[in-house]
């Protein structure tokens, strides 16, 4: 079963009086348990498709599912609640607080989420770092951390809430090619463990990795490989 689906959707935005369709009549679904990769070059509409499955943005027309959930009749609490604890957010900037620790960026995700209990929440934040290969960083500050830390701590910081999807935004776009690697295949494995888990990029070197890949070019999507291919 689809844990989100996409029907006939459409985004449109206008500039200097000319339409312009960042989404184009798309139709998509995707599965728990799965990685996709999303290409295409800047400008295809990949980061306003994050941004609508996210709920960081509405739809011009169309459906949108999570869950079976039509998200248009949602409020806007809503909205923020199932964005809060379903969702996880992975961007090419890590945005972690640099005045934070590691274990303290993970735990800032958790504290407008009553499901866990704030004496759980250090050693929830623990646990998935751990998970990460990070146990010897947890106490570290992100100017102290290479930046393949920094986005391991950004994923674990996007896992604090154990949510059923991950969006990733170029999520290698500021690493070497060894942390680019090691990033999928951290991604990958998330995904193994159930989650679904969707990458916009433009590094080839995800085709390795992704169940299904994706292509987007100038608002339209098309799929590029068969998921038991």
């Amino acid at each position: 079963m689809s844990i989100i689906k996409l029907v006939q959707a459409e985004k449109v935005y206008y500039k200097l009086n000319q339409e312009i369709k960042a989404l184009n009549n798309v139709n998509i679904d995707f599965s728990s348990g799965k990685f996709y990769a999303i290409m295409g070059h800047s400008g295809s509409g990949k980061t306003t498709l994050i941004q609508i499955l996210g709920l960081l943005d509405n739809l011009t027309s169309g459906k949108y599912y999570i869950n079976g959930k039509d998200v248009e009749n949602l409020t806007e609490k809503e909205k923020a609640s199932l964005r809060m604890k379903k969702i996880g957010f992975v961007f090419q900037s890590f945005h972690l607080s640099p005045n934070l620790k590691a274990y303290e960026n993970v735990i800032l995700p958790m504290i407008i989420n009553k499901d866990i209990l704030p004496k759980n929440r250090y050693q929830e934040a623990i646990n998935i770092l751990e998970k990460l290969n990070l146990t010897n960083r947890i106490n570290h500050f992100p100017k102290e951390l290479s930046g393949g830390e920094q986005q391991r701590v950004a994923i674990a910081r996007a896992l604090a809430n154990n949510p059923d999807i991950i969006l990733a935004d170029e999520p290698t776009g500021n690493l070497d090619e060894k942390n680019e690697d090691n990033i999928f295949k951290l991604l990958k494995k998330i995904s193994q463990s159930g989650k679904c888990v969707i990458v916009v990029s433009h590094n080839k070197e995800i085709t390795k990795y992704a169940d299904v890949i994706y292509t987007m070019k100038n608002g339209k999507i098309e799929r590029l490989t068969d998921e038991n291919s």
